[in-house]
């Protein structure tokens, strides 16, 4: 029989993901499930749940670091989350979204900081958005020897110069400048792209030109898969809903219920209970300490345990 703990071994049964089935499961319809996540208990329970990919997301700006804006997050607090998550998965990929000012200024920068996530977080890959001179960067990342996915749509990091947080794509033009993006990243090796806030019907219309996998996050079912921020999924963020996101948890309204809970048993004095939720001691061990406490002469100086 097993030693393994149960949820260990659950996971363990299951074979690990790899890139080369990501294909394989576009070319059979097998709906892709990606997860962001930024800590060790969170990687865990993705993993556990059965997701396929799992992206630590610049989205941390936001939802963790309390930022307004993903912009904020550097290198180093990004690849701090990203060695906690990989720490918790044992199935999932694991990719690695490059933070704003990360890739920017030269494909030498953008490579030296792709291989940071690889080396000290061990990530399958990493994530930049747009099009433009980001298919460079990803050209040249690609070429290292490092897997890169792209992102198309509504890209956080350059929302001020979109107009905000909001669809794209919602003109002919601006579809087909999507497309344009999409087909660059996709012809300079990037092994899959994420769709964020575009019309269904646009994204539905864009698919059939695409051969590498395609992630949905506002973007319609028809894509090959979808990814939403595990914060937003369980209801832990309280900040900006986009309509996209679905509620599947409550756990901000079930952990302030249970801190208000501690709250008023602390206050009360019924928490901790001398039964339950207390350490005891010997007897004789306390008798001995009570006559140690009443003997003035030894405070100060050695203890019974000196003598």
């Amino acid at each position: 029989m097993s030693t393994q703990p149960p949820d260990k071994q659950s996971r363990s049964d299951r074979p690990k993901l790899t890139l080369p089935r990501l294909p394989e499961m576009k070319k059979a319809g097998e709906p892709i499930v990606m997860v962001t996540a930024y800590d060790y208990p969170s990687a865990q329970i993705v993993d556990e749940a059965g997701v396929d990919m799992v992206l630590v997301g610049d989205t941390a700006a936001m939802v963790v670091l309390g930022h307004d804006a993903t912009t904020p997050v550097g290198m180093d607090e990004m690849l701090m989350m990203t060695r906690a998550v990989r720490r918790g998965l044992e199935r999932p990929l694991l990719i690695g979204d490059m933070p704003f000012g990360s890739y920017e200024k030269s494909n030498e920068e953008a490579i030296e900081n792709a291989q940071r996530f690889v080396k000290e977080a061990q990530v399958d890959a990493v994530k930049l958005e747009r099009g433009g001179a980001s298919v460079d960067r990803a050209r040249a990342i690609v070429r290292s020897g490092i897997p890169v996915m792209g992102h198309v749509g509504l890209t956080p990091q350059t929302a001020t110069a979109l107009g905000g947080f909001k669809a794209q794509g919602k003109t002919a033009e601006a579809a087909a400048k999507l497309l344009e993006e999409a087909m660059a990243l996709q012809a300079v090796g990037c092994f899959a792209i994420v769709f964020e806030a575009i019309p269904s019907a646009v994204t539905e219309a864009l698919m059939p030109k695409l051969e590498i996998p395609v992630i949905g996050i506002g973007a319609g079912p028809s894509t090959d898969g979808q990814v939403l921020v595990l914060h937003d999924l369980l209801g832990v963020y309280d900040g900006h809903q986009p309509k996209f996101v679905k509620r599947f948890a409550e756990v901000r309204k079930e952990s302030l219920k249970g801190v208000r809970a501690y709250t008023e048993e602390v206050r009360a004095r019924t928490f901790p209970d001398e039964e339950q939720h207390t350490y005891s001691i010997a007897q004789e061990e306390l008798e001995e300490l009570a006559r140690y406490l009443e003997d003035e002469a030894l405070v100060g100086t050695e203890t019974p345990w000196d003598w």
